[in-house]
């Protein structure tokens, strides 16, 4: 007799009831592969050994059969049950300081949800730029920009405080997915929002959870990319992407309602019945002042990016801003500690044990004979658009950065340009799809832009990034020094 069986909310249910038995069999087919392929004349049987733990973790990650942190955890259960790496070799990566940067900026963006100033910042540039269509948009996006530096998860950004707020609007002047309406407002809005949040995950180095990841990919081939070089670089395309995207979609898709003089007072309204700026509100300002100040002045006052994110945790500690019971409901946070750590170790140990050295020495050899620029156009161009196959960043990155960085230098393009450009389109492609970013699902899923538009818009949106920021950026690159 067939028993039902309940489980309390929130409790994952068995494997099998998810359906997840496949993708597990594939990714340990995966990593069983590999491991029993014999490595090629020149590496080591431990690094290849490695390379097929690393892949599987990859694997795991696309296909999820687990949780990311889930998987890879069991990923460094693996190196060391196998001997491949000493536990005290599978553990380093927790020790390594970028890990620590993304996580301190997770608890500090707590600050500015629990404070309300995220919500206060959103609603004071909607009373500024609300009074179309458009500027809500650019508004909307603004309190995304401002927000950026120092909340690393664009799902909190555009999920938590960002999209709330575009659904506020869209109800206010009835405009709804799923009785006709949807084009009077919410089409415009979601689509620009969207593609807005992608632009400001790449122009900072803590504005989305897989760029320090990058970064420490690249730090693994001798590039050093610091928050202010990042910053600085990302800078002139970035806002020059988001001034274009928002009127370029509103020229192509007008939303039926242009004018919104209702929405600034709305927003006004808002901010009155918030009342004037509590205290802490001010301590979140300024903690977010002085860590943007102490990151862009990092080197000249020689002081570490993960020590100012540390600084700006304990003021709003010892303030009383966040509690000690608010560092430990951050999951997001310690999620990102185990997957961060865990890749960052595989990474870096393939390169120790010479795996990535070889690597980039076979694949020297094979692009030697073309001019850098359409080599590293070519490559770039494949990296960005390969995210079709991908329904995570921090996957992309994991998989694909190092070796096509390894190949673009090895072609001969200057290191640090290849580095960023290469983060920079890390975040830039997940605009092609409605799966490729966490925010994605949240957007798409609201029912105002068909699957159709979105992948057709979001094809739109990349070559005009991909323009802005390799045309109009590679100058601004050259006045740089970058090439």
């Amino acid at each position: 007799m067939a028993t039902l069986t309940t489980r309390a909310p929130g409790q994952e249910a068995p494997l099998a009831d998810h359906a997840k038995l496949v993708p597990l069999l594939i990714t340990l087919a995966v990593g069983l592969v590999i491991w029993f392929i014999p490595p090629p004349a020149g590496v080591e049987v431990a690094a290849w050994h490695l390379l097929a733990i690393f892949v599987a973790t990859i694997v795991g990650i696309i296909l999820k059969p687990l949780p990311m942190g889930a998987v890879a955890m069991i990923g460094i259960m693996a190196t060391a049950l196998t001997k491949t790496l000493t536990i005290g070799e599978s553990l380093s990566g927790f020790n390594n300081t970028t890990i620590w940067l993304i996580v301190t900026a997770f608890f500090i963006s707590r600050g500015f949800i629990k404070t309300g100033l995220g919500e206060r910042i959103a609603y004071y540039f909607m009373s500024v730029l609300g009074k179309r269509t458009l500027g809500l948009a650019y508004g909307l996006i603004g309190t995304d920009l401002v927000l950026a530096p120092a909340i690393p998860s664009n799902t909190a950004r555009g999920g938590g405080i960002v999209y709330p707020v575009l659904l506020s609007l869209c109800k206010a002047y009835g405009s709804n997915p799923d009785d006709g309406t949807a084009n009077r407002m919410g089409a415009f809005l979601v689509r620009s929002v969207f593609q807005g949040l992608v632009v400001t995950s790449a122009m900072f180095l803590t504005a989305m959870a897989a760029n320090p990841l990058a970064v420490e990919l690249a730090a693994g081939q001798g590039i050093n990319i610091s928050w202010g070089q990042w910053a600085i670089a990302a800078s002139v395309p970035g806002l020059l992407s988001l001034i274009a995207i928002p009127y370029i979609l509103y020229r192509l898709n007008p939303p039926e309602i242009k004018t919104t003089p209702e929405a600034a007072e709305m927003a006004k309204e808002k901010l009155q019945k918030m009342g004037a700026v509590k205290v802490p509100e001010w301590i979140m300002l300024a903690a977010f002042v002085l860590l943007i100040g102490l990151w862009i002045g990092s080197e000249a006052l020689s002081i570490n990016a993960t020590t100012t994110a540390l600084v700006g945790l304990g003021l709003l500690l010892l303030t009383g801003v966040l509690t000690w019971g608010d560092i430990l409901n951050e999951k997001g946070a310690w999620d990102t500690l185990v997957w961060f750590a865990a890749l960052v170790m595989m990474a870096d140990f393939l390169n120790k044990l010479g795996l990535i050295p070889w690597f980039s020495e076979e694949m020297g050899a094979a692009v030697g004979g073309f001019a850098w620029v359409p080599a590293f156009l070519v490559l770039a161009l494949v990296y960005f658009y390969s995210h079709y196959f991908f329904a995570s960043c921090t996957a992309h990155v994991s998989a694909m950065y190092a070796p096509f960085l390894i190949v673009s230098v090895a072609a001969g393009t200057p290191p640090l340009l290849a580095a960023l450009v290469l983060a920079f389109f890390s975040n830039l492609f997940a605009g092609t799809t409605h799966y490729g970013t966490g925010p994605g699902p949240v957007f798409f899923g609201s029912g105002f832009v068909s699957m159709t538009d979105w992948w057709k818009h979001g094809l739109l949106i990349s070559v005009l990034n991909i323009v802005i920021w390799l045309v109009v950026g590679g100058l601004w690159w050259k006045i740089l020094g970058l090439w």
